[in-house]
Formats: structure tokens, sequence, C-alpha cells
């Protein structure tokens, strides 16, 4: 969908350095505005230097389809705090005056659609992020917004699951660029004891129809299962286990830290699972 002639996003150049330098790639997601949005910039601040290659930001939203308790009790957070798509921006373009490292939001199409789509996927580039990941666009209707997104110069990143038959997934890929995402399980995001054992099947699967880089999440949560995620995957994706450490460590900058050392220990087990 991207050709060599356009302008590759940040998250484009990313996969493409970690492919030139034999890596797999860490995304984190984050809630933006939780507990604010003063706080989220320092928490990507904080992302970047544990070694983070993308980083996922969460839109809040109150009717959420596929987050689990952690990450709508994080939203919920954010929205007391009042946080709104305009303030996410505005938060980004702050990001935007010291840091470069990819950007891309996790959302739900009524926050695109309801104010504008078009208007709101401008104010996005504009502001710096990269790519959307929407949870609730199904793909036979992904074709125009696909296209708003390419000629915005942002990438969209669909999602594939283990319940996915391939005929669909050769359908839902077509529309994706930067890279594709792969849910681990059924059901929704969370915490939990272990990989999924049908994880690497579902990326297996997933390499026949797209040539695109594959990135494994939901549920991941230790280092183990990151360097598990990452045997087969090219990016490993960690969210509610990074929602929650922050959250637990409060305002206090020790623990704060301490959460990043954790962070940087997931970023490194991921590292060092070699490139086949």
């Amino acid at each position: 969908m991207w050709s060599e002639k356009e302008k590759m996003t940040r998250i484009e150049k990313n996969f493409t350095a970690l492919q030139a330098a034999g890596q797999k790639g860490f995304i984190a997601y984050i809630t933006a505005g939780d507990p604010n949005l003063d706080a989220t910039v320092e928490h990507i601040y904080a992302l970047e230097r544990a070694g983070v290659d993308i980083v996922e930001l969460g839109i809040p939203f109150s009717d959420p389809l596929a987050d689990g308790p952690v990450n709508q009790e994080s939203a919920m957070r954010a929205l007391d705090a009042g946080t709104n798509l305009k303030g996410v921006f505005e938060m980004v373009r702050q990001v935007r005056r010291v840091s470069d490292i990819p950007l891309m939001c996790y959302c739900y199409m009524n926050l695109l659609y309801a104010p504008g789509f078009e208007r709101t996927v401008q104010q996005a580039a504009k502001a710096g992020i990269d790519g959307l990941l929407i949870l609730d666009l199904p793909t036979e209707e992904a074709g125009d917004y696909a296209r708003t997104l390419q000629d915005a110069g942002l990438n969209l990143i669909t999602l594939i699951t283990p319940t996915t038959p391939e005929a669909r997934m050769r359908r839902i890929v077509q529309h994706a660029s930067g890279f594709v995402y792969a849910v681990s399980r059924t059901g929704v995001t969370g915490i939990q004891k272990s990989l999924a054992s049908d994880a690497g099947e579902l990326v297996q699967r997933a390499r026949r129809v797209t040539t695109l880089p594959l990135a494994l999440g939901f549920g991941i949560a230790d280092p183990a299962q990151a360097a598990a995620a990452a045997q087969n995957a090219d990016a490993v994706v960690v969210g509610s286990a990074i929602v929650k450490q922050w959250h637990e460590a409060g305002a206090s900058a020790t623990r704060q830290k301490r959460v990043e050392r954790w962070i940087r220990s997931m970023v490194q087990a991921v590292k060092e699972v070699p490139v086949q």
C-alpha cells in the first residue's frame, strides 16, 4: 500500500531500522491522560529512555469494546481528568518539540467520526501522530478511511486475531500499513499468566498473507512472556502491565524510576531474541 517513493512514517522508518539492525521491536501502550496529560508527556519520555521503539497512546473512550479492566479504569481516570482529543493532540505537539519517537493512537471510530473524520485525521498528522489503530472499523468499510489516512501520511494499523479466517485476513491486511497487530488471544486486553499457546501459529498464518511487520500483543505481562512473543513476531506490544505498574507507582519519583527500570528489562528481553 505504501510505495518506496512515498514519504515513510516514523513507524515505517523504525521497522526499517530494526530490520537493518537485526532486532525485534517493542511497542508500549499507555492511556493518554492517565492520570493527566502532563504525566503522559513524562511517561512518553520515560518509555523512550527505556528503549521503547513505538508508543501506542490509548485515547480514552467511555464505551470501549476491546479494553480489559485495567485499561478501562485507566480510561475513566483520564476522562475524569478532562482528557479529550484536542488535549491529546496538543500534548503530542509538546512531545514533538523534543522527541521524534513514533507515536500511534489506539482509538474508537466515534471519536474520529463525530468531529469529521478527514479533519480529525489531518489534525492528528499535524500534531505529529504517525498512525491510527481503529478498534471498531470493519474491514468491509475501511477502504475510504484507509485512503484518507494515506493521503495524510498516517499508517492504518489493522488487527487480526486467532479466530480470523485466512480469507478474511487477506482482506484485512490489504488496508494496513506500518505493521499488522496480531492479537495473541481472544477476548479483551489484560494481564495474563502465560502467552497463548496458539500465538505463534497466528503469526505464521499472517506471514502467508502480508509482508508487513507483525506485532504480537494482548496479555503480555513480564520479560519472559515478551521474549516468548518475540520468538515469532517482529515486535511485541505490552499495555495493561505497564498501565497497572505506573498507576500503582503514583506520584512517587522513586517508584516511577522503578517502573522505568522494569520496562527497560522488558525491552532488553525482546532485544535479546535473535532475528531468524
